[in-house]
């Protein structure tokens, strides 16, 4: 049953400068309204609680892809779509053109938005174990000013994360990663295209004389958060890669996810998958 649209207000400011004030001068009242593409499917099933909007879209600093020899920077509004469009994404961060394409369909990639994906604080996000991966940082910003924080333990539970009342998520900031590295992203769904994952992992990983010189795993679905596979990681770095270490990271990284029996799949059908991806990627290096 659809919702009633007259118990919501919707305000669109034209300025960063005016979205902040609001926040700032009426805290807790406002909810931020993005590319609203999960919002709008809320709003249709009757599931969405009256709210007062104040919507992003018009907001022109929160848009635009900037890029240096040692990074990229994503507006906070950047569509799946203009990522897929711009060519040094496709170049340095593939695994964020991937998870472009796996959200949703074009309707979705044109109007879904990289800060909204991650102020949703889904679990089972497609671009986040990629941001995770890459060693993203986020610009918050309030009225006090802007800080740039890590992404990871950005999230702090299943929709919890360390973002002020009054602040907003501006800027996505991502370092360019070893031209030498390897990029690894499988999402597996129920169907090829527009599923929200069973499981989702993201590794890049680069070698040294035969060892593990970097790796780092990211993985959705699996965890009340999108999560870092730090024990892992840790477990890798500095070995050779041989069929008894693969098979030992896979029972660290076993155990560092929780999955749990939900309507898309069961806990342990992520869990043996998510082995198996992960054994796919180690063998890709």
């Amino acid at each position: 049953m659809r919702s009633d649209v007259t118990q919501y207000e919707m305000v669109a400011p034209k300025s960063l400068d005016e979205v902040l004030a609001n926040l700032s001068s009426e805290p807790g009242k406002w909810t931020l309204f993005a590319g609203g593409t999960d919002l709008m499917v809320l709003m249709e099933s009757g599931k969405l609680a009256p709210k007062n909007f104040l919507s992003l879209w018009g907001v022109k600093e929160l848009k635009g892809i900037s890029y240096t020899d040692d990074s990229m920077t994503f507006g906070a509004l950047t569509t799946y779509g203009e990522l897929q469009r711009h060519s040094k994404v496709r170049e340095y961060f593939p695994m964020l053109i991937q998870a472009a394409k796996e959200t949703g369909g074009l309707a979705i990639q044109n109007r879904g938005t990289l800060g909204g994906n991650i102020a949703n604080a889904s679990p089972a996000a497609d671009s986040p174990p990629g941001l995770l991966v890459y060693d993203a940082e986020l610009e918050l910003t309030s009225v006090d000013g802007s800080r740039w924080v890590p992404y990871d333990g950005f999230h702090t539970g299943y929709k919890q994360m360390k973002l002020g009342e009054a602040e907003l998520i501006t800027k996505i900031r991502v370092p360019r990663p070893d031209p030498k590295g390897v990029h690894y992203f499988k999402k597996v769904g129920t169907r090829r295209a527009q599923a929200i994952s069973k499981i989702v992992l993201a590794g890049f990983g680069l070698m040294n004389e035969g060892a593990v010189k970097t790796v780092r795993i990211a993985v959705g679905s699996v965890a009340a958060i999108t999560l870092r596979c730090h024990k892992t990681e840790a477990f890798l770095t500095g070995k050779s890669l041989n069929d008894s270490v693969i098979a030992e990271a896979s029972e660290i990284f076993g155990g560092e996810i929780t999955p749990i029996d939900d309507v898309r799949s069961t806990g342990r059908y992520r869990r043996q998958v998510g082995k198996n991806l992960l054994k796919d990627f180690l063998e890709s290096l």
